[in-house]
């Protein structure tokens, strides 16, 4: 009963921070656009990305000491502050209270991203990954619906004075309150679970965990793989409500397809981690970056038709979810030591890290060469991982794995 609550409390939190999330990337470009300019579009997504990647390593040490629960209550509440700086800003118009209060935010991608982990700790080894992408799955319930609320935030907004990209934010601060208190009044550790004070052990710290992946080749893969597809994902996510504004889009039709970018990003999750089950996280490893692939590839060829730049966005989302899922199965399954919560939270600073760069060099990007020489950047991206992955499979060949390629 304890663990179904707890599994419940983590399916209730992602759906509350989908909502929240979602809510401020719909506008977050447009809001930083509307104040600072064109170049500076891509700045905003890559602070929230930053600021992720900054609480990551926090939260997973708090997780360590006190529990998930602890962490998950921390993290919401620390974006919801950065909600409320954003409309702060936007009621102004300032453009570096903006910057402060989109970093703040960034902490709900963070929380959100450290729930696969706890499930993972709730879950049966040989379900790991279905019970991992069952709460990433929870995802798409809020993550479709916050894009779309971006019109009635904007009403919500004005009787506030707030201008109509800053008002959604309204649904982002009510969004992770609520996520906070879930994760406070429901969830439970695991059986067994005792912080390290009590049990003698001594934590491991970040850049030793990173350390001991990178001398292990298949937590190496998992490694470089969630960086890379979350900065090829960002990058081309969060440049795309700009390009189709500059085509003429209106805010309705943009929310649209950010709402059906998350939907693939989220909806088929549990289909992957049944594959990561089944066939291997390696496989579905290599169906992430061929799918990421050919999402860089539509948007490079056809950038001028909304339909295939929608279908592109469908695949960036679909593939982001294959690798995702398969390379944190590959990261919760190589090590169940000390070092593995810490490798957690240092490899989700550094897949937010690499997420912000892609998003603060959008920007110029698709200034300098346009929306297909973003695409074709993305692209080149995904050869580096995919070489590493083969050196892992090769690796679990040599060790005598019977299919390395699972």
């Amino acid at each position: 009963m304890s663990t179904r609550r707890s599994l419940g409390a983590l399916i209730l939190s992602n759906v509350l921070g989908g909502v929240g999330v979602a809510s401020g990337i719909a506008v977050g470009a447009l809001l930083t656009e509307s104040i600072g300019g064109t170049a500076l579009a891509g700045v905003g997504q890559a602070l929230s990305v930053l600021g992720a990647g900054l609480m990551a390593v926090p939260l997973a040490t708090l997780a360590t000491r006190r529990g998930r629960g602890d962490a998950l209550t921390t993290g919401y509440a620390i974006a919801a502050l950065g909600g409320l700086i954003v409309l702060v800003a936007g009621w102004l118009g300032s453009l570096w209270l903006l910057f402060v209060g989109l970093l703040v935010f960034g902490a709900a991608q963070a929380t959100n991203l450290q729930t696969r982990y706890a499930a993972s700790e709730l879950a049966d080894p040989a379900r790991r990954g279905r019970t991992m992408s069952i709460v990433v799955w929870a995802t798409t319930i809020g993550s479709v619906a916050g894009p779309n609320l971006s019109t009635a935030g904007a009403e919500l907004g004005r009787p506030l004075g707030l201008p109509d990209l800053a008002g959604p934010y309204l649904f982002s601060v009510a969004a992770f309150v609520l996520a906070g208190l879930s994760a406070t009044l429901l969830y439970r550790r695991p059986a067994g679970w005792a912080p390290p004070a009590e049990t003698g052990r001594r934590p491991r710290g970040s850049l030793a965990a990173l350390g001991w992946a990178f001398r292990h080749p298949v937590a190496r893969f998992a490694v470089v793989l969630l960086i890379t597809a979350h900065a090829v994902m960002v990058g081309l996510m969060s440049m795309t409500p700009v390009h189709l504004r500059g085509h003429g889009q209106v805010l309705t039709v943009i929310g649209f397809v950010i709402s059906l970018h998350i939907l693939g990003m989220y909806a088929l999750s549990p289909v992957f981690g049944w594959l990561a089950d089944r066939v291997g996280p390696m496989k579905t490893a290599l169906l992430g970056i061929v799918t990421l692939g050919a999402a860089a590839v539509l948007a490079f060829g056809w950038k001028d038709d909304v339909t295939m730049v929608t279908v592109a966005l469908v695949l960036l989302g679909l593939g982001w979810s294959a690798a995702t899922i398969s390379a944190s199965v590959l990261l919760a399954s190589v090590d169940a030591g000390d070092v593995r919560v810490p490798l957690q939270g240092a490899t989700d600073a550094l897949m937010s890290y690499g997420g912000a760069a892609a998003a603060m060099l959008s920007g110029p990007v698709l200034v300098l060469i346009g929306y297909h020489g973003l695409a074709l950047a993305c692209a080149t991206l995904l050869v580096p991982a995919a070489a590493i992955g083969w050196v892992a499979r090769r690796h679990r060949r040599l060790a005598g794995d019977p299919d390395p390629a699972r």
